[in-house]
């Protein structure tokens, strides 16, 4: 454990600034700028930045102007931990909010939550508990079983192989998605969890082949499952097998090319084509800004701008940004953004989550879950 500072006499541990400064609401963004996530890193800070911006203009959050400091969430999980903690224990930051894998997250949540708040965007396993980390994204038991389910039904998918990166999320998720397929009917007929990085799918592939699989449930993280759709659709496998994602945004679908997406489905709480009035709107906002030549911010880069509003609604209800205090207050704070209206539900952002189709380089939202 590091030191506490004696020369950071500013700041007080929890986010609140010592009587009669007037620091700016420093938070770190904490999203990969390269590896496999990093195909996400520009929607990510994109629509946080989008997020402080549109905060500040009502001025700021508890009378505070919101101001990021950008670092990298991509490297080894106990290095990110470590860069993070020091921020924290020296006063560079009051809080923490960002999309990055589970691994990090677990590294991240018992060095910091109990000094800074602690958002987390990213859509994962579930089960997260600990005082301090508030959740915004979709949790595996929400979506993922009514996602395989519809899927099932849609398609008559009945065989499911598993195709995940090793570690934590893809590993419990890959154990969820076994008892999911009973539910729904079917069964699973193999799994295959790679390391972060994977360039050669061709052993993988050859499994499927040889499983008689219908249906490939990807746990995928960001570039690793465009090299894998790229390497899906050369076998000519979109023919046979339908595929189905929690981890797909439109970004990637780019990335993967038009023969890359066929047969390929996504379940998230937000699409860049959401037919809502607030989805309709965000997107507006965010082309006005940034332009139309911008990064698609689809779930997970728009996951950022939840994580924002949600420290900014947590802080105006407890007067200030000590963690302490908005750990008292979650349970009646909500607000309204591009997923709708939300609230905290415990420590977890209560939300509707939708089934949706590549149609190419989009997603055709099919039904909410």
């Amino acid at each position: 454990m590091l030191p506490e500072p004696p020369d950071v006499p500013s700041r007080r541990r929890g986010g609140r600034p010592a009587a009669g400064t007037d620091l700016p609401l420093t938070v770190a963004l904490v999203v990969p700028l390269h590896g496999p996530g990093g195909i996400l890193g520009p929607s990510c800070e994109l629509a946080a930045q989008l997020a402080a911006e549109e905060m500040n203009a009502a001025g700021g959050v508890a009378g505070r102007p919101v101001r990021l400091v950008p670092v990298d969430g991509a490297g080894p999980p106990q290095e990110v931990a470590a860069q993070v903690e020091a921020l924290v224990r020296f006063g560079a930051v009051d809080a923490v909010v960002g999309w990055h894998i589970s691994a990090v997250r677990r590294a991240l949540a018992p060095r910091i939550a109990h000094l800074v708040p602690y958002v987390y965007t990213a859509q994962y396993e579930g089960g997260e508990r600990t005082p301090g980390v508030f959740l915004t994204g979709e949790t595996d038991r929400r979506h993922l079983l009514p996602a395989m389910r519809l899927l099932a039904e849609v398609t008559g998918v009945r065989r499911w192989f598993t195709v995940g990166n090793d570690y934590v999320w893809p590993r419990v998720t890959a154990a969820a998605a076994r008892r999911h397929a009973r539910e729904c009917g079917g069964r699973t007929v193999g799994e295959a969890l790679l390391p972060l990085g994977s360039a050669d799918f061709g052993p993988v592939l050859r499994r499927i082949e040889r499983s008689e699989a219908d249906a490939v449930l990807m746990l995928l993280v960001g570039a690793d499952a465009v090299r894998f759709n790229r390497a899906f659709a050369a076998r000519g496998l979109p023919a046979r097998c339908q595929r189905l994602s929690t981890h797909m945004d439109e970004n990637m679908l780019l990335a993967s090319g038009a023969d890359g997406t066929a047969g390929l489905w996504a379940a998230a709480g937000y699409f860049e084509t959401l037919a809502t009035a607030e989805s309709l709107d965000f997107n507006r906002r965010f082309a006005r800004r940034f332009g139309v030549d911008a990064p698609v911010v689809g779930s997970l880069g728009e996951s950022c701008f939840e994580g924002l509003r949600l420290l900014g609604a947590l802080a105006e209800r407890a007067g200030s940004a000590d963690v302490r205090a908005m750990h008292a207050v979650r349970d009646s704070v909500g607000y309204e953004g591009p997923r709708g209206a939300l609230r905290l539900r415990g420590n977890h952002l209560d939300q509707r989550v939708y089934l949706a189709r590549a149609d190419t380089f989009d997603f055709a939202v099919i039904a909410q879950l």
